[in-house]
């Protein structure tokens, strides 16, 4: 017979081919409370769960900020009380989101954690969701966000390190992310691609000892790695989109969001399943 910590897994799975993203989070927080450590199938279930409630929320932001401000550019004060009012509303359910699963991981999950690689992922994962809420922040709250994203970015960089390979997928999608943050969050361009090129070069100078398993993902993170270096060091990327842009950022294969255009810096997140794949 099933222990709870299985059935609840097997619904989880049931949820996401259901595309039933709010109660896959129940599961797999239910799954969280009663483990110990989570398997690598268990911990990609609750952060898939979790990419896909935020992803639509953060898309919808995009859209209903982009509209407030074409109709504050045109002087359409008729609408832009209601349309801002919605807004927030989108806010506070984001808020919640990121709320939840960081209590997640700073009551269950960190605390558990015993391998390298999972406590790069989830405190790498802590990053991501401050810097979902600073997106959206202003003033000291912002502050306050994307000085708790920086720290787990760096905490999770300080053990990718010491116990990941410079190739392994997790180790990269940290700098991705970590990098996407410094140029979005921080608007600080030069310390966005010194971080992903660094993390390129690394990467590049041990290819030959690439596992068969991860080349995949590793080769595709290292793509979106030189995209983004690309898009920052040309003359469009200097112009392009910072904090409180109104695209998504790309983001990494195995953990991959929403696709933006092309002209959007990239970054590694799950994807919803009503975004379309990245291109790699």
């Amino acid at each position: 017979m099933a222990t709870e910590r299985e059935s609840k897994t097997f619904l989880a799975r049931l949820c996401e081919q259901a595309e039933r993203y709010d109660e896959m989070v129940t599961y797999m927080k239910e799954v969280a409370k009663v483990a110990g450590e989570l398997t690598v199938d268990e911990r990609n279930l609750l952060s898939v769960a979790y990419k896909n409630v935020v992803g639509t929320r953060r898309a919808s932001w995009r859209i209903i900020s982009s509209i407030e401000q074409k109709e504050e550019s045109k002087g359409s004060e008729k609408h832009v009380g209601t349309i801002r009012d919605y807004r927030q509303k989108i806010e506070t359910e984001l808020e919640q989101v990121c709320q939840d699963v960081l209590n997640v991981l700073d009551d269950s999950l960190i605390p558990k954690a015993e391998s390298g690689e999972s406590k790069v992922f989830y405190h790498k994962m802590k990053g991501d969701y401050h810097r979902y809420l600073a997106e959206f922040a202003s003033g000291e709250k912002r502050k306050v966000a994307a000085t708790a994203a920086h720290e787990a970015y760096k905490t999770a960089t300080d053990v990718a390190q010491t116990e990941l390979t410079p190739t392994h997928p997790i180790r990269l999608g940290l700098a991705l992310n970590f990098s996407v943050f410094y140029y979005e969050i921080l608007n600080s361009p030069d310390r966005a691609c010194h971080l992903a090129k660094q993390a390129f070069d690394d990467a590049i100078a041990e290819l030959d000892s690439l596992s068969e398993e991860s080349y995949r993902d590793s080769t595709l993170i290292m793509q979106l790695l030189r995209d983004n270096l690309t898009l920052w060091t040309s003359s469009d990327g200097n112009e392009g989109e910072a904090a409180g842009a109104t695209d998504a950022p790309k983001e990494e294969a195995k953990t991959t969001e929403d696709a933006p255009a092309a002209s959007e810096p990239k970054a590694d997140e799950q994807s919803p399943a009503a975004a379309p794949a990245p291109a790699a």
